[in-house]
Parts: structure tokens; sequence; C-alpha cells
């Protein structure tokens, strides 16, 4: 028999009522009744009522100052019914309680730096820095709760769906895309590092080359990275997939399903997109929501005016990209309203934000109508199809900006109106991703995303087209304005690899020096492949409803990159420098 406890502490009910019951757990809160204490025994499972009489105690010689918060005891008794006004409906043992008959300390708790069930009230530096306290929160626990519940049904969905889990090495080498790498030196080779992998990308692709079929692992990623609400800097973990003989639907269908599934299940009855999510194209993307992450909870859509404004003797806007943005039911806010839209808009970079508002008889105010003629006011009520109480907002700015501010606007009007839909998951795909871009410091073309993606028409592309319009065969899931995942269908042709990385800059030679396997593998016959990778962290923060992604993980670092729990990044002896050949500049 254990010696600490015959139950936990979620078990006791009416069915144990007069038996025999030994509990272990945390001393969560003491209440003194004049001569009858009552604990609070807190345990993964729950809580129950334990009673301590104190003239019981002074006959035993037990000592009650020991008995202090987070404490650690064993309780034994006779498992009785409360009193009917007694009762906790609250707590699912809440109609019993443990008169105790005997106990033992088990560790006594120094006293706590912060209340427990106050945490997340608590700086943060203090919660990490105490996180083994943080996770005694019911509510924080909860979180890292799910997510073995979460990562367990992923895997039972993906091996429904016929992948094998393989894992990938964690020492491998440096990768030049991408992120900054974490670099381990070499004791036994001198002057070489390895690297922690950012994405077992290569690794997955070789598996392909190998001959499975369908792989997946729950895959920790490293990148040095700076922190973002949405962000972990440091580690992060991935559904890793990719499948062989697959083109771009193959994957979303497998996406849809797994991610159906799993915020169907764990989403807490939120609204779910219809399958099969929409797919957006970039270009599409960029200039109706102003962001290749759309938020399509928000029904505000961002329209191109610049053809309209050319034909109009306005000099702010003509000749100019602009863009705007109908707000149903908005012309009849309060002056206050529109200052505090324009503080936004000039706070974000934007020199003023014009708008028109639709009155009653479609009759039109604002600071910009005197230079619309009625011709122009009947063009923009059918192009836009505006009703009495809509106001159009203007964004106009240089192309590079343009269309980001207009998502800013866009994003800013949806909260302050109230437009964004509760409670519900909107997922969609991003897909047409440019394959090259334009690096604005150098002047040369170099990737958008991966590097491994199959460029749309392939060699004919490659040779033919401008770069700057060839598209890729890349894509992106986004749920409530967060993007999950990237992925791609992946350039598997030595001959095609070859010409776009010539394109990017890279000749023969440093494709086989820094992707010497995979360039290699690709001579001894490969399929067509293709894959995706949503990030578990991301998804357990949307899942549980967090504004930050440490919330969901058991051990976090700050913003700044730091285990304040570990202490990690530290200082090592110079011993262990030596053995990695490593000296501090």
């Amino acid at each position: 028999m254990n010696p600490y406890r015959t139950h936990n502490c979620g078990q006791p009910d009416l069915t144990l009522v007069d038996q025999h019951v030994r509990l272990a757990g945390w001393i969560d809160t003491i209440r003194d009744h004049g001569g009858v204490k009552f604990i609070d025994l807190r345990d993964h499972y729950g809580v129950t009522q334990v009673v301590l009489h104190n003239e019981n105690a002074l006959a035993r010689g037990w000592d009650m100052r020991q008995l202090g918060r987070e404490t650690v005891i064993s309780a034994a008794g006779v498992l009785r019914r409360r009193d009917p006004e007694t009762v906790n409906p609250k707590i699912s043992t809440g109609e019993v309680e443990l008169r105790v008959g005997e106990w033992e300390v088990l560790s006594v708790a120094n006293p706590v730096p912060f209340d427990i069930s106050d945490s997340l009230n608590t700086r943060e530096e203090v919660r990490l820095r105490y996180r083994y306290l943080d996770l005694r929160n019911p509510a924080v626990r909860s979180n890292i709760i799910t997510r073995a519940a979460v990562i367990s049904f992923i895997r039972g969905e993906m091996e429904r769906l016929g992948f094998l889990e393989i894992q990938t090495p964690i020492l491998t080498s440096s990768s030049p895309e991408g992120a900054r790498d974490y670099l381990v030196p070499s004791r036994k080779w001198k002057g070489k590092f390895y690297a922690l992998p950012q994405a077992p990308q290569q690794f997955k692709q070789l598996l392909m080359t190998s001959g499975f079929d369908k792989y997946y692992q729950i895959a920790p990623c490293f990148r040095d990275e700076d922190a973002r609400a949405d962000r972990s800097p440091g580690e992060f973990y991935q559904l890793d997939f990719e499948m062989a003989f697959a083109t771009q639907e193959d994957v979303f269908n497998v996406t849809e399903e797994v991610l159906y599934n799993v915020f169907h299940k764990f989403g807490d009855g939120y609204a779910i997109t219809d399958r099969p999510f929409p797919r957006i194209t970039y270009a599409q993307s960029v200039l109706r929501y102003g962001s290749d992450k759309p938020d399509l909870r928000n029904p505000l859509i961002i329209n191109d005016l610049s053809d309209f404004f050319d034909q109009v003797n306005f000099a702010p806007f003509k000749h100019r990209p602009v863009r705007g943005i109908v707000a149903p039911n908005c012309a009849s806010n309060p002056k206050s309203f529109f200052e505090k839209m324009l503080a936004f808009a000039t706070g974000i970079g934007m020199k003023g934000l014009g708008y028109i508002s639709v009155m009653d008889g479609l009759e039109f105010r604002g600071p910009i109508v005197k230079f619309l003629t009625e011709a122009k006011h009947s063009e923009l009520i059918a192009r836009l199809g505006l009703k009495p109480n809509d106001t159009l907002f203007f964004i106009s700015d240089g192309v590079a900006v343009v269309d980001k501010l207009a998502g800013q606007i866009r994003q800013e009007l949806g909260e302050r109106l109230d437009l964004i839909e509760k409670h519900s998951y909107r997922f969609c795909f991003i897909v047409d991703f440019p394959m090259y871009e334009l690096n604005q410091e150098t002047g040369k073309i170099g990737f958008t995303h991966n590097p491994f993606s199959m460029p749309q028409g392939r060699l004919d592309a490659l040779n033919t087209q401008d770069p700057l319009t060839i598209l890729a065969h890349q894509y992106d899931i986004v749920v409530n304005g967060v993007e999950l995942s990237s992925g791609a269908v992946r350039n598997h042709n030595p001959a095609i690899m070859r010409r776009a990385f010539d394109i990017a800059g890279y000749d023969e030679d440093e494709i086989k020096e820094k992707f010497p396997a995979l360039y290699e593998a690709f001579h001894y016959g490969t399929p067509p492949h293709a894959g995706m990778a949503p990030g578990i962290d991301r998804m357990l923060m949307l899942l549980v409803g967090s504004e930050s992604i440490r919330d969901v993980i058991a051990f976090p670092m700050n913003n700044s990159g730091q285990d304040l729990l570990l202490n990690a990044p530290g200082q090592v002896a110079e011993q262990q420098l030596r053995e990695v050949h490593v000296r501090i500049r």
C-alpha cells in the first residue's frame, strides 16, 4: 500500500463517506475557526477540505506550527459528509471533508514570494524566477495539461492518417539561410561547430529521398531570435510533416483535417472555419487585408482606390497608391472617435487620415468632399456599396508602406468599432508567395521564403521570367491573424535547384558546400514531395486564449532570452572553454 495516500485530492466524493482515507498534497489555505482548522489540501488532481481539531492535535502532541501554506503533508482519517450550509458546489469534492486522525509533514515550505492563487498578477520576472511555484497555480497548470493533451491528440491524428514518427538530429550543421543559429563548439574537432536545428528541413527531405512516404514528428526547433508575444526566443516546437509524391492540395487536406479536429476538440466550442479553408493569394491578402497574416474575424476589407483618385484633382492622392476602408455604422460616432483614429494614424507614421461620412440621403460630409464631383459621389457609392452612416477612410503613402499602414488602420477600426468576431477560429491558406525579393540595402535578388521551394513554372519560369514576377509553391496557414506555419512543395530537381540558386547569387560549388547531403541525394532519385510545420506553441496560445506564448510553455525564457530559473545563459569554467577550444573575446 502507498504510504502517502489512498486517493488523490480530486477523488473524495459521497461514495467514500465513512471510509478511511489518506490524502497527500500541498496546504493551499488554512482557516482557523477557534479550535478547528480547515485546510484546503491541493494536489495535481484537485482540492479536498481537511478538518483538524486542535484538541486532538494537542492530545497527540502534534506541532501545529509546522502547518504553513505550501507545506506538503499526508493526512489520514474518516471521510464525512459536509453540513449542508458548508457545501462548496464549485469543486468536485465540495460535499465531503476529511476528519483528520493522523498526519505527517513530508516537506516544510518557506514563506512563498507570492500568493499561488494570484500568481497571474505577479510580475513576470518573479513568476519565471519561481516558475515551479507559478506552475502550482491551477490556471497555469491547466495550460500545461492542455498542451500534453493536444500533442497526444495530434500524434493520434497523424498516425491515423498514415504518418510515421521519426526523430531527426539535434546536433547538426549550421544553415546559411533563415534566422541565426545556436552554435555548439566541438571538443573533438578543434575550431568546428555543431548547430542546433532551426527546423528539420533538410532531414525530412532526405527522409523522402530515403523512400519513407509520410513522416512527422513533434520537432524541437532552435532559433536565436528576439522574443515576441507569439514567438519564444530560443526554442519552440512544431508539428513537422512531409509527404512523398504529394501536391500542395495534399498538404492542405492533411493540415485541414488535423487542425480542424484539434481546434474542434480543444477550442471550447468556438466556431471554426468550414473545410476547405479559404485559399487567398499573397497579393490578394496584402491588398485586401494589409497583411499576409489576415485576421478574418475582422469583416473590414481594404479597397484599391488609386485609379479613382487619378481622376480627382486632389494633389495628396493623385498618382499615388490610395486605399479605402468602409467602416459601417461609423458616421454617427462623436468627434472624439475620429480624433482618436487620427492620433493612431499619426502614431504609426501616417501624415493624416482622410475620411468621408455618408449621411441620410447619401449626402457626403468630410474634409475632401469638395474635391469630388456629383458623378464621383455616385461612382464611390456604386463601387463600394456605401450606405447611410458609413464612413470611408483613406490611406495614401508610398508603394512600400501603404498596404501595411492600411492593414493597421483596418485592425484598429475593427477593434474600436467592436467588429471582431468573438468565440471563433477563422483559418485560411495564403498561397502564391513571390519566389524572390529585392534586397533594398544591397540591390540584389534573394529568396523570400524557403530556398528549397519549387518555383511555379519550374525551369521555364526561371529561364524566361523576370525573377521578381516568379511565384513559388509556398504557402502559410493562418488563424485569427496568427501565422501557424509556412510550407512548400519542395524543389527536388537538381537542374531547377541550380538555376533557382543561381538567380539568388549562389553557384553550384556554393550549393555543394552549403547543402552537400541534400544536393548530392537529389542526384540519386528523389520523389516530388511537400510538407508543412504548424507551430505547437502558437496553436496552444490560441486554444487557451493567452496573449503570450510563454503561458503555454512549462519553463519559458523571458523576453531577453534568459532562463531566470536556472540562470541561463551563464558563465562556464575556463577548463570547459579550453576543452572545446574556445576563447572569450
